[in-house]
């Protein structure tokens, strides 16, 4: 069940990538993260009240948020901060960098996941298990081998490259926190308190930003907003069926956060038929292989 919960997510990301791209071709990326994580918080806080004000009616609901210790706040808390630090990163590199480039760079996060379970959590992996990440992680990295020619070639700028991995490294480490998380934890209450955490910090951020530039309007285009709540919605669904499948006792973060990269394929796809860019062959070949090692994963998880 977890397996599928995983390929869940992993469709729900890619669209959420694809909403992201869209949303920030004509807003700023300040902007366009602090509404989208405070459409996420307003969304989660309904089950949160409905839990506190009718509890009888949401326990044993899919929405039921149950309360959680002081200490369980704190470790929520250094999650929303993780995660705001590799969503900053990643937001820049992805109004800044082709999504047919961040997407795949993304999806190396997985490796690093994959060392950490290894090393931290002693997961082990079946040759089905081992055959399909190495196809995708394999796949991905002669990819981003290959565009090193467009940092030669200066076609973009070399500090939205370095955003990408800041991105990645700490995207990997809040993967290892997750599966540390979800085995103490209730996975409702997690994401719920997380968010509302990151919408609090990110409004901070905002208001500190935003007094620099004199408090100048924010202005949104008329029709980013749909993309926007599309972020929201496609994140908290995302979210909430991946902290589900790390909370089943055989899970395994490294299989999980593969399958869930996966998701890349649909910015493979939304790039190449929409967006025109450049080199169809090279990444259509990139999305056959990160299928087959997912087709692999889904085989040797059954």
């Amino acid at each position: 069940m977890w397996t599928i919960l995983a390929f869940i997510s992993a469709l729900c990301l890619g669209c959420y990538d694809v909403s992201k791209k869209i949303a920030l071709r004509d807003n700023k990326v300040l902007d366009v993260l602090t509404i989208s994580i405070c459409i996420s918080a307003l969304l989660l806080s309904v089950p949160l009240l409905l839990s506190r004000c009718c509890p009888a009616m949401m326990s044993g609901t899919l929405l039921y948020i149950p309360a959680i210790s002081w200490q369980a706040h704190l470790f929520t808390l250094l999650k929303s901060m993780i995660v705001l630090s590799s969503w900053i990163c990643g937001f820049l590199a992805m109004k800044y960098l082709p999504i047919s480039v961040v997407s795949p760079m993304q999806a190396t996060r997985p490796m690093w996941t994959l060392i950490g379970a290894l090393l931290l959590f002693g997961e082990r992996l079946n040759a089905w298990q081992w055959v399909g990440v190495t196809l995708a992680i394999g796949t991905i990295f002669i990819y981003s081998f290959r565009n090193r020619k467009e940092i030669r070639h200066g076609q973009y700028d070399k500090r939205y490259y370095w955003a990408l991995a800041l991105a990645i490294l700490i995207g990997a480490c809040s993967g290892l926190y997750d599966k540390y998380l979800m085995r103490r934890y209730d996975h409702n209450a997690v994401q719920v308190y997380y968010t509302l955490y990151q919408a609090i910090m990110m409004i901070g951020v905002w208001l500190v930003m935003k007094r620099k530039e004199s408090f100048r309007t924010v202005s949104i285009a008329r029709r980013s907003l749909l993309p926007i709540m599309l972020i929201s919605i496609f994140l908290v669904i995302s979210d909430n069926v991946y902290m589900l499948a790390l909370s089943y006792p055989d899970s395994m973060i490294a299989i999980v956060s593969t399958i869930r990269r996966g998701g890349t394929v649909i910015g493979f796809a939304y790039g190449l038929l929409f967006l025109k860019e450049r080199d169809p062959l090279h990444k259509v070949l990139c999305m056959i292989g990160i299928c087959a090692g997912l087709l692999c994963l889904a085989v040797g998880s059954m």
